[in-house]
Parts: structure tokens; sequence; C-alpha cells
């Protein structure tokens, strides 16, 4: 199909996308790699009056370190592919890496952004649960300055965040992850498909046991979730594969996945329970 009909700008900076997208308004939408979008627009599920191209904005792209934090920042119009080759995250991050390298597929992951995958907010996303696991940050900008929200909070409902719509997406936050271990665990029909749920799981041991664990989880409601209960089960338990698997029962516990074509509600809790203990075992070392 043919998209409606739209204005289009290309702005040149910060500044300039932000104008433009106070001017347009609730009718205004951003372009980034147009991974998720352009299938929106082609299917005529939304109708801007204009898109706001910040393709060509420099300081939306690569990563660096921020000494004062110690945190990374990565710019909000890094696509998939320099996120999953960049040496900084590799090194510090290897959560993001990892489980950017299971998205779609290399065609996608040269053009789509980190960005725009988490702007977009789609539940069956990897990146969503990710930066949840890694207690990542988004900063957003806007009229009124920029302002830093945590992962826990940028995701609201279905296909929503708490960006307004006269605010970009700039920058996400890492904190590093040097001493912890981890695993991306995903399901879905073929290789380059959604996922039907995921898990990221990072863990930290001492004296045999787990001494901290992350479970984040894709698919299994209208945002991503911590898995809180298998959490807590894990604290402290033994590194052992039997404790994994005990806390593992507990992770669709207040989750709200949803039955449709691919899955029924039931079904996506089994790979929650299956998948976080094959997540946190990997994490663990224990595989």
């Amino acid at each position: 199909m043919i998209p409606a009909a739209f204005d289009y700008t290309r702005p040149q900076s910060v500044e300039e996308a932000v104008r433009a997208l106070a001017d347009g308004g609730d009718e205004a939408k951003v372009l980034a790699g147009g991974q998720s979008l352009i299938p929106i627009l082609r299917l005529r599920l939304a109708f801007p009056e204009i898109l706001v191209d910040v393709g060509r904005i420099p300081e939306l792209r690569g990563v660096r370190e921020d000494f004062d934090t110690g945190a990374l920042v990565i710019g909000a119009m890094t696509t998939h592919h320099d996120v999953i080759h960049d040496p900084l995250v590799r090194r510090h991050a290897g959560l993001l890496a990892a489980a950017t390298e299971t998205v779609a597929d290399p065609a996608v992951r040269h053009r789509g952004t980190i960005g725009g995958s988490l702007s977009h907010a789609d539940p069956a996303g990897d990146l969503p649960s990710v930066l949840l696991a890694l207690d990542g940050e988004m900063v957003a900008a806007g009229p009124q300055g920029r302002r830093t929200i945590p992962a826990r909070a940028f995701f609201t409902d279905y296909l929503a965040t708490v960006l307004r719509p006269d605010e970009l997406l700039v920058e996400v936050r890492v904190p590093k992850a040097d001493n912890w271990g981890f695993h991306y665990e995903k399901f879905s029909r073929t290789a380059q498909d959604w996922a039907i749920v995921g898990v990221a799981a990072m863990v930290r041991r001492g004296d045999g046991h787990l001494t901290e664990s992350r479970v984040a989880l894709t698919n299994m409601g209208p945002t991503p979730l911590r898995a809180a209960a298998a959490e807590e089960a894990l604290a402290g338990a033994a590194a052992t594969p039997e404790a994994v698997a005990r806390a593992a029962d507990a992770a669709a516990e207040g989750t709200r996945a949803a039955s449709d074509l691919s899955a029924s509600r039931a079904y996506r809790e089994h790979l929650a329970r299956v998948l976080t203990r094959r997540a946190v075992t990997a994490a663990a070392g224990m595989d």
C-alpha cells in the first residue's frame, strides 16, 4: 500500500528537530531508521501530517563513555549494527550487544536504530527488556530542555512511552556491567521473527551463591517488565541448576501476557519459566 500524504523535514540539529516536533504537535512523527514506522505508514495505521527525519543529526550517533558517571552514552540514532560491534558496548554492556544480535536480520540491523526501537516500544521488541535489566536511562530533549527517564518509567503501555509529542529521544545511558554474567534467551517462530517471549538475565555470583540477579521479560505484557518474584527467589540462592529451576517457576507471576495468533497466554507463561531457567543458568555460567 501507499502511505497517506505527509510533509517532510530534515533538521540538522536537535534544537531544529525539537522545534519541528513542537510545531507539528500530535500530527508529527519522528523518522529514525524507519524499520518500524515505514511499514505502519504503508499499512495506513498512522496518518502523520509531517515526518521529522533525524537521520542527519551527527550528535545522535555513536557511543562514548561518561567519565563523570562511568556510564556508556549511546546516541539514539546509533544503528543496531554499530551497537553490536562497538568495543565499549561489547566490553561493558555485553547483554545489549548479545540481544541486539538477535534483532531481525542484517538489513534491518544496518538501518534500524536503538532509539527508534525503544521509542516504538513494541512489547515484542528485544531491546526494551534489555534496557530494563541493565537499569538504563533515556534522555529526552524538548522545548523546556533535557530530562533523564529511568527505563522502568519509560514504557507506559502498548506502543506507548512517556515521551511527549514535542520531545525527541537523544541518548541512551547504560551503567557498566563489568562484573555481571549475562544472557538473552529468545523464542520465536523463525530466526528473524519477533520474540514470542524473551528473557534478559544478569547474574552476579559469590561463594557458590547468586548474590544478585535481574530478570527482565519480553512480550509478557503491554510493556517490558522485571520478573520480580523470580528475582526475589534467586537472591542468595545456591548457584545450582536445581535452585535456578525453582526460582524460574515464579517467572510468570505478575505478568499480563496476551493470547494471540502466535501463542496463548498459558503457553507464554510456560515459555517465561523455561526461558528464565535457561537464561539465568547461562548467565551464571552453569550451562
